[in-house]
């Protein structure tokens, strides 16, 4: 016969663990969610390891730099899922500016199977990025490279907007 003791220790699992214990496992999500460019669920995290354990000295600055720091942790998360899709090949031969980040968008559409569908802006009042020819060819890259190639011979820079990916220039 089983001790009906352990049984029911055994039954509640997490409801006996040490509370500091489960809060800093929240504090941890916290931090992996912001490395991830999540800002709501690492907020999420933070404040459920602050209810766990008010004290959580590390759980209470986080929260307060997720504020400060939330809009830029989500363009990183953005750039992080834009970037990270590989591209079997990509080939570019003296195309403008536009042409290759429309080709871009569509190799990651159909590399990402539709999951990632990017927005190029571009932002070029004065003109300078129309003149810009691009050629490069690329095999089994993932987009960041080849963005970068495009950036470095166009003479440009890139922004990470909620909406868009913003194309500037220098």
């Amino acid at each position: 016969m089983k001790n009906p003791l352990i049984l029911l220790v055994l039954s509640l699992g997490v409801a006996c663990a040490d509370p500091a214990l489960n809060a800093n496992t929240h504090y941890l999500n916290g931090i992996a969610s912001e490395n991830a460019g999540d800002p709501t669920a690492a907020g999420e995290a933070y404040k459920t390891a602050l209810k766990l354990n008010p004290n959580h000295a590390n759980a209470r600055f986080r929260l307060g730099q997720l504020k400060i720091n939330s809009a830029a942790i989500a363009a990183k998360g953005r750039e992080a899922k834009i970037g990270g899709v590989m591209l079997p090949e990509i080939h570019l031969e003296d195309a403008s500016l536009r042409e290759c980040l429309d080709a871009l968008a569509i190799k990651i559409e159909k590399e990402s199977n539709g999951e990632v569908t990017p927005n190029f802006i571009i932002q070029d009042p004065s003109g300078k990025l129309a003149e810009a020819k691009v050629s490069f060819q690329l095999k089994n890259v993932p987009t960041s490279s080849a963005l970068r190639y495009i950036l470095t011979q166009s003479r440009a820079k890139v922004r990470y907007d909620e909406h868009a990916v913003v194309v500037s220039p220098k």
